[in-house]
């Protein structure tokens, strides 16, 4: 089945509501990331989906659920939860990689530990680490698992200026499977608030050759853009969406859509509202 081309039809207006198993190792909706753990006492929870695929194949998620916890002071923990979807392009071109019937099931589970070591300064950008185990909960018979555990090791920086957000880093995705390939990755994002309801921002995101049982064989360099909608009648209940397309490199679409909400407790502000210790401001808007 061929979903790439024209991606203004129908078909992937469909397929953005499915998540593709390599970007559930990103920042919601972008594929950079941020080194901001959730704070303490302090809850995430997303329900997403999107796309990224290239003229090989499509590989996808969704429903997916992500939660996030502030467990201890500058520490993160983090599941995903994700169905999927592998639709091959079998066109003997990419053989033997693409080729394939089109299968559905839950893919692997992606568990992990978000660590701020450096605190953001005046001139200090906040420093993190993201470390991520994706468990073979998927089939890797059908293509919806690796079959092994493999492994995401990306370093992320942070600088805030006024309503301008600078994130970046990169990283190292360790996969010791036949037909996969481990491989860096990078990304960059600027990102800007422009009122109370409405951020957007924009990325530059790359990455190396997967190998053949992947959908992106090879390598290639994205840009995409997307935003976060603060609904009026609590703004830490959100819309999040995403699109991008390749720039160089193999031909890669990616698309992200999800709603997002963020609550917990400050036990530092006891006389607070009872509204703000429910919905504090999420923390990825704001550094440690």
């Amino acid at each position: 089945m061929k979903f790439y081309g024209d991606l203004s039809k129908p078909m992937f207006c469909l397929l953005i509501a499915l998540a593709a198993p390599r970007l559930l190792a990103q920042g919601p909706p972008y594929q950079t990331d941020d080194p901001v753990p959730v704070d303490l006492h302090h809850y995430e929870f997303y329900i997403f989906g999107g796309v990224d695929g290239t003229t090989a194949e499509i590989d996808s998620t969704g429903p997916a659920f992500e939660f996030n916890w502030g467990a201890i002071p500058r520490v993160q923990l983090h599941a995903i939860l994700p169905w999927g979807v592998v639709a091959p392009s079998n066109n003997p071109v990419y053989a033997p990689g693409g080729t394939g019937p089109l299968e559905f099931g839950l893919t692997d589970m992606e568990l992990g530990t978000k660590i701020a070591f450096i605190k953001e300064g005046k001139r200090m950008p906040q420093i993190g680490i993201f470390t991520m185990y994706e468990m073979p909960t998927g089939n890797a018979a059908k293509g919806l698992g690796v079959g092994k555990v493999w492994y995401k090791l990306p370093l992320w920086i942070q600088k805030n200026s006024g309503k301008w957000l600078f994130d970046g880093g990169g990283g190292y995705q360790l996969v010791k499977q036949a037909g996969y390939r481990s491989f860096p990755y990078t990304g960059w994002l600027v990102k800007k608030e422009l009122n109370e309801r409405l951020e957007l921002g924009a990325e530059l995101f790359a990455h190396g050759r997967e190998g053949y049982a992947a959908a992106q064989t090879e390598r290639s360099a994205m840009i995409d853009g997307g935003g976060y909608y603060h609904f009026k009648h609590n703004p830490n209940e959100q819309f999040l969406f995403c699109y991008g397309h390749s720039i160089a490199g193999q031909t890669e679409n990616y698309a992200y859509v999800g709603m997002y909400w963020t609550w917990g407790k400050d036990d530092k502000d006891d006389k607070a509202p009872a509204a703000s210790k429910l919905f504090p401001t999420p923390s990825y808007r704001n550094g440690l």
